[in-house]
């Protein structure tokens, strides 16, 4: 039997899921579309290997947007709700966890502010997180 890390859903509840295994990462993301995207000054997004993920109700309700110009931004949401929720991007080969969607706390911190230089003058400051440019390297 599978050991679940901790389990997430949408605004409404219609649709709710649960993560086995551990995430990898855990980044504030400052980019343009990201701020969109949250209506926020960042997104704090946690990655996962695939195969991670279950869906325990309302998958038939995620809906998504990709942004055409974009190599990797799909948002994806509960289309009762609009709350947003895990996405699977192909590119990178990892699932994209809103952090904000978890139930509880997740296991890690965020380690790291990413697209720093994106970021919104008014939006809050780097704290004691490191600050990249664009993704970290290594």
């Amino acid at each position: 039997m599978t050991q679940v890390n901790f389990r997430g859903s949408c605004l409404c509840g219609s649709v709710c899921y649960e993560i086995s295994g551990d995430p990898l990462r855990f980044y504030h993301c400052h980019c343009s579309r990201c701020r969109k995207a949250t209506g926020t000054g960042h997104a704090s997004n946690m990655m996962i290997k695939p195969g991670s993920i279950k869906w325990i109700r309302g998958e038939e309700l995620i809906r998504s947007y990709k942004v055409p110009e974009a190599q990797r931004f799909t948002n994806c949401f509960c289309s009762v709700c609009g709350g947003r929720l895990p996405r699977y991007v192909k590119e990178t080969d990892m699932i994209i966890i809103p952090a904000g969607s978890l139930d509880s706390d997740p296991v890690i911190k965020p380690g790291a502010r990413i697209f720093w230089d994106s970021r919104a003058d008014w939006s809050c400051g780097g704290g004691n997180l490191p600050v990249h440019a664009e993704y970290p390297t290594g």
